[in-house]
């Protein structure tokens, strides 16, 4: 598994665009499968009931395989909505990621090539405000520490960078487990915060989010 670029969690991003009084009010969102994606395409459909149109687009990651895409045009002329929304998802290099736009008609035809502007426009202007997380698939490592040191070496641990992905207090020491790809220079690190007493196990794969 490669990195993969994608929004953060959380509440969907919501943006407003008028072309020829035409509203255009995009949703962007984090979705993990296909019936996140579906989900939100529910949510606004069931947040705008009475508008005319509710394209929508998304660009999901499928392990081993390639991304599964999707576009609706939604009684939009063929090809003037869901594909260019598609193009920028696409083109923004994102992947676990919904978009929806819900038109109201203002009362003038746009034509192909504004309806074309229009949703590609709306789909770039919910990005532009989207931060970007990047998914890091990583080895997880477990180490065993004194309680006595366990809140220092977090901390140290952290301040260099390396992902703490789980803390557990067992019944002779806390147990934290790490997420790094350079088992070398963790090693080295930990072998330097404990003097050489903490000592790496492997414990798995996961992924984590890091800044984008």
């Amino acid at each position: 598994m490669t990195d993969r670029l994608t929004i953060p969690r959380g509440p969907a991003i919501a943006t407003e665009l008028e072309v020829k009084r035409s509203r255009f009010i995009t949703w962007l969102g984090r979705v993990d499968d296909e019936a996140a994606a579906r989900q939100l395409l529910a949510e606004a459909r069931d947040r705008f009931p009475d508008a005319r149109h509710h394209c929508s687009a998304w660009v999901i990651s499928v392990p081993g395989a390639q991304p599964l895409w999707h576009s609706s045009d939604d009684g939009e002329p063929s090809g003037t909505a869901g594909r260019p929304m598609l193009d920028v998802l696409v083109g923004s290099g994102l992947t676990d990621v919904a978009a929806v736009v819900v038109r109201y008609f203002g009362g003038t035809l746009l034509g192909t090539g504004g309806l074309v502007r229009a949703y590609s426009d709306a789909v770039t202007a919910a990005l532009d405000l989207a931060p970007r997380v990047r998914l890091v698939e990583s080895a997880l490592w477990r180490v065993l520490l004194p309680h006595a040191e366990a809140g220092r070496i977090e901390s140290d641990l952290r301040s260099r960078g390396v992902v703490v992905h789980d803390v557990a207090y067992v019944g002779d020491g806390v147990r934290l487990t790490l997420a790094d790809n350079d088992h070398e220079a963790l090693s080295a690190l930990l072998a330097a915060l404990t003097r050489g007493d903490g000592v790496l196990e492997p414990a798995g794969r996961t992924v984590t989010e890091r800044p984008g």
